[in-house]
Formats: structure tokens, C-alpha cells, sequence
């Protein structure tokens, strides 16, 4: 058995460590937004009548966090 890779097996390799740097990458941004809705669910029943300005908030928070997703789906294939 050969200890050189060939061509082929090399580039599964790297789809491999892509789709594990991705799944690594993507437990911050969904632990991030599960507590971003969790928190404005609870602001908003301490003050409804501040329920505009959350919920602005919350979506401005969720969208900051998901920019992180999509830069870590995306840096395993640039870097190659």
C-alpha cells in the first residue's frame, strides 16, 4: 500500500475537512440565534409595549450572526 495519496483521494480528503469545518463553524451562529430569540421572547413579555424596538434588535442581531454562518461555509473553499 502506497503512503502517497492520489489526486483523487486527496480531494475527498479536502471535502471532508471542508464539511467538518463547516459543521464546527455553524454550532456559534445557531447557539447565537437560539439565544437571541429566546431573549427577545422574554424581553417582549417583560414589556410589550416596547415590542417594535426589540423585535429590530432581534432581527439585527439574528442577520450580524448569520453573516458568521455563511463567512464559515465559505472560508473552506476559498481556502484550497
Amino acid at each position: 500500500m502506497s503512503a502517497i495519496l492520489a489526486a483523487s483521494d486527496l480531494a475527498a480528503v479536502k471535502g471532508n475537512i471542508g464539511s467538518v469545518a463547516y459543521g464546527l463553524a455553524a454550532i456559534g451562529p445557531g447557539i447565537g440565534v437560539g439565544v437571541i430569540f429566546g431573549q427577545g421572547v422574554q424581553a417582549i413579555a417583560r414589556q410589550p409595549e416596547l415590542t417594535n424596538t426589540i423585535r429590530q434588535n432581534m432581527l439585527l442581531g439574528f442577520a450580524l450572526t448569520e453573516a458568521l454562518a455563511l463567512i464559515g461555509f465559505v472560508v473552506p473553499f476559498v481556502h484550497r
